[in-house]
């Protein structure tokens, strides 16, 4: 069991420091020509929408679909999140006390969500889906939801779709809103967010 755990914490932090180094220069945000996705974007199995692709399949089979919001708690609580989203589940989160800090990535470290996997289960228990689910995960922008794709992949998922602008999208390279997430992504799509959440929804450690 502690081989086990401490083989999760060791693959999730290799591929949080893998995402800190990669870039999406050479994708032109908004196309949907998944061969141009830059790798940090890019999941073993392969599934990729955009926010509207999303949106419309969710909508189409409320039930059926599962959309999960994988950021952390503080970014869907002061960034917004989209609220027909079925829940919460971050992929990695901030210490309770966040005293580490990331030089790499300019902020306070994120840590494994080991809780991940089985609160995922939980929530589509509840919806009474199973492993051959079709699973949507939205994050800021595509990297994220890459890898959460990867991790229910080797739980056994294999319909796992990533939203590969992500809720906040990416940044531009230049014009007046250069450094800004105004490219693409959920909020720029004008689809619905809200900064209301839904306590049922939300994650909370057990």
């Amino acid at each position: 069991m502690m081989k086990t755990k401490l083989f999760n914490n060791a693959l999730l932090a290799g591929l949080l420091a893998v995402s800190s180094l990669a870039f999406a220069a050479d994708w032109a945000p908004g196309a949907v020509d998944w061969e141009k996705l830059p790798e940090i974007k890019k999941s073993k199995l392969g599934l990729y929408l955009t926010p509207q692709q999303a949106w419309d399949m969710k909508k189409a089979n409320p039930k059926g679909v599962a959309l999960f919001d994988i950021r952390t708690r503080a970014e869907a609580m002061y960034v917004g999140w989209p609220g027909d989203a079925d829940a919460l589940v971050p992929f990695v989160e901030h210490p309770e006390i966040m005293t580490d800090w990331d030089d790499k990535r300019h902020m306070y470290k994120l840590e494994p969500n080991q809780d991940f996997v089985p609160e995922l289960e939980r929530r589509l228990k509840e919806m009474g889906l199973g492993k051959d689910a079709t699973i949507i995960l939205v994050c800021r922008s595509g990297d994220r939801s890459s890898k959460a794709a990867d991790r229910l992949q080797m739980a056994g998922y294999g319909k796992v779709y990533s939203v590969a602008e992500g809720f906040e999208g990416d940044t531009a390279k230049e014009g007046p809103k250069a450094g800004q997430r105004a490219v693409n992504g959920w909020k720029n799509a004008n689809l619905p967010w809200t900064y209301k959440l839904d306590k049922a929804k939300m994650y909370f450690p057990r």
